[in-house]
């Protein structure tokens, strides 16, 4: 067979219905609507059994339910089962203290509950949980129709909640249960009859704090300021720190957490721990009670969310830096402590590892898989498990009786059918600027045979980065024939403070030129036709798709989705500016520097045809900033064409068109050969006859 002939053979393959069954091949579209997903792996407290979230896969509506394997036999069944007619399942799985129970969140009825499973046998039974609303607009004084002096309050109701999160005391006694607001009657009656303003950033509703008694069931408020993100439990199950958000929008200002300590004893009264940064994030109490590990802003100046690694002595509110200078970046996964430090997840280059922190040491726990995500232990860390995989092997999960130890793979279903062709990347290394930069460089079948065309795919971001895991869409490109570069540029994450912070104020400069030097490197290095480059790219990798747009003409076709266009309307539409700014600043104060930031100044210079795709409910990257790039290239009278998807926002719509199980069963399927038709049909005319 040519060339040509397999390139054609290989594009009608991938959009065409699956392969049949156990002959190997590279996934077509609809192939990809079938790859499921692990979620939070946890070790029982005997150590014996591990339990674990498989969600369904796309085409059958990304349900989650519960297994549980049994480390001696070997062996896995699935433990939760969802009722009739119920679409998402069970999620959030643990275990109680003693092993004797799973818990669990599921909506069976009008709420989202706490479900409790006994290991012994029967069925699940929710914990009934009805809490007095801490706040109702309905009773405010511009509340509809006016309220008067005379005009009596209405006694508060206990009302059913809908529980956001939970985390058992390491006791059993408690458990931590974050629940928003419920709406009142009193709102309920305002929407119905439209009476129903919403001022913006007074909103008295947020994520509540409440205790649960495991044995009385009573649930009682804790005096915690809404939003309370994380909980950490002291060992002894007596004491909590929580982590809360300030309300009403005030992140955009700058950081705005906090942290309170809290006595399960007292829940009236908690004391703010004003030594931890506004920035904290997330963290976990060492063994011994003495101190809180916790995630926070890095140090060095660098893009808000890029994370250092500290430690503070609760008795003093000393704060050290653990991972201050490391070359790689903290992941934002809560800290596990051991008896003489802590581990935690981070990333080094486009692998994702665990460190021991530890006497002033940090140490890599040799682990072979590539991408090692939500390592977990139990109290007695008689145990260690996780996920891993790498770019030609989709997640594992995996169990090892100590660290260091050789894991074993636990026997669960696979997460993409056997018969799957796996391809894993290649790492390469180029320079320029003096910059050392690196990339995922992955080739197809055909490429044995002679030049293919390469799509030079860029991350989100943009503190991002392209890690070696398993990415179906990758798989998907592959099987038109088609090599994929992902580069990680300056700017992105894994390289260290200073690497990241390399773009800021240059979007669009010494970023655009790493990804080109990276085309030319692999061109010249590998079998790729350099008359045949395509781009695409998702959010900051939707945005360099428009500043590739206006700088070259190199590529033939580039596909951009929920970019930034306009820095200037983005700014003011987004659902926050706190990261923008840090990297050119309030742009009516540097407005040279935020319009030549704005992929739209170059639209002037377009000439690729352009494909534009959206969720129409993106609070991100908002549906504006397609629609202006729409315009401008089609009055510059460019090829252009946009699609937009409704109800998706920002990271449902990547998560569907890159292979992840999502409830929306056709918008990755509609993406992705929109995609591919459109890439391929200018590679055709760009063919050599």
């Amino acid at each position: 067979m040519s060339v040509r002939a397999a390139l054609l053979a290989a594009g009608s393959i991938a959009l065409a219905a699956p392969v049949l069954a156990d002959q190997p091949h590279l996934p077509g579209n609809e192939d990809i609507r079938h790859v499921r997903s692990f979620s939070t792996p946890q070790l029982s407290p005997d150590g014996k059994r591990v339990l674990v979230a498989l969600n369904d896969d796309t085409a059958s509506g990304a349900a989650s339910h519960l297994w549980v394997v049994d480390l001696a036999a070997n062996t896995a069944r699935q433990l939760t089962f969802s009722p009739s007619g119920e679409k998402r399942g069970e999620k959030a799985g643990r275990w109680s203290a003693d092993g004797s129970t799973v818990l669990f969140l599921a909506k069976r009825g009008d709420h989202t509950q706490l479900f409790r499973l006994p290991m012994a046998g029967g069925e699940a039974e929710p914990y009934d949980l009805k809490v007095v609303p801490q706040a109702d607009r309905s009773q405010g004084p511009d509340a509809l129709p006016p309220r008067t002096d005379s005009t009596p309050a209405k006694p508060a109701e206990v009302l059913a909640i809908d529980v956001e999160s939970f985390i058992p005391s390491p006791d059993g006694a408690l458990i931590a249960v974050l629940a928003k607001d419920p709406e009142t009657p009193g709102e309920k009656k305002q929407s119905e009859d439209k009476a129903d303003a919403v001022p913006v950033d007074h909103d008295p509703h947020g994520t509540r704090l409440y205790l649960l008694d495991t044995a009385s069931k009573e649930i009682k408020p804790a005096a915690i300021p809404a939003n309370v993100e994380k909980v950490a439990w002291n060992d002894a199950g007596t004491q909590l720190i929580a982590i809360a958000e300030a309300p009403n929008n005030q992140s955009d200002l700058g950081p705005a957490r906090g942290a309170w300590r809290l006595d399960v004893k007292d829940p009236a009264h908690p004391s703010e721990l004003s030594f931890l940064p506004k920035s904290v994030e997330d963290g976990a109490w060492s063994e011994d009670g003495k101190r809180f590990y916790f995630l926070a802003q890095a140090e060095q100046d660098a893009p808000p969310g890029y994370r250092d690694f500290y430690v503070a002595t609760l008795a003093d509110g000393a704060v050290r830096n653990l991972s201050g200078g490391l070359a790689g970046s903290v992941i934002d996964t809560a800290p596990l402590p051991v008896s003489d430090g802590a581990i935690q997840a981070v990333q080094i280059g486009s692998r994702q590892q665990v460190m021991r922190f530890a006497g002033g040491k940090r140490d890599l726990i040799k682990i072979e898989s590539s991408a090692i995500r939500q390592f977990a232990t139990n109290r007695a860390r008689s145990g260690w498990v996780w996920l891993g995989g790498g770019s030609g092997t989709p997640d594992k999960v995996w169990f090892a009786e100590k660290l260091g130890q050789a894991p074993k793979s636990l026997p669960l279903p696979s997460l993409t059918p056997e018969d799957w062709i796996r391809t894993p990347a290649k790492v390469v290394r180029w320079k320029n600027d003096g910059i050392e930069i690196d990339g995922l460089l992955t080739l197809p079948p055909q490429a044995a045979q002679g030049k293919v065309p390469l799509i030079l795919l860029v991350h989100g971001g943009p503190a991002g980065v392209w890690q070696d895991n398993y990415y179906p869409l990758n798989d998907f490109f592959l099987a038109q024939g088609w090599a994929t570069l992902r580069p990680n540029p300056r700017g992105s994450t894994g390289y260290g403070a200073a690497f990241v912070a390399a773009n800021q104020n240059d979007l669009g400069g010494g970023d655009y030129r790493d990804l080109m030097a990276g085309v030319d490197y692999v061109v010249a290095n590998y079998p790729i036709d350099a008359a045949r480059l395509g781009y695409y790219g998702y959010s900051y990798g939707g945005e360099m798709a428009g500043f590739v747009e206006g700088k070259t003409d190199r590529f033939k076709a580039i596909v951009s989705g929920a970019p930034v266009i306009d820095q200037f309307s983005e700014y003011g539409t987004e659902d926050g500016s706190w990261y923008d700014r840090w990297y050119y600043g309030l742009p009516w104060e540097h407005h040279e520097d935020a319009w030549r930031q704005s992929a739209l100044s170059g639209v002037g210079s377009a000439k690729t045809p352009f494909l534009l795709l959206q969720g129409e409910a993106d609070t991100v990257d908002p549906l504006g900033q397609s629609l202006e790039m729409y315009r401008a290239l089609r009055q510059m009278g460019v090829p252009v064409e946009m699609v937009h998807y409704p109800r998706d926002n920002h990271g449902p719509l990547s998560g569907a068109i890159n292979g992840n199980p999502v409830p929306e069963k056709w918008h990755g399927f509609d993406a992705r050969q929109r995609i591919a038709r459109f890439i391929q049909a200018e590679f055709d005319k760009a063919r050599t006859p």
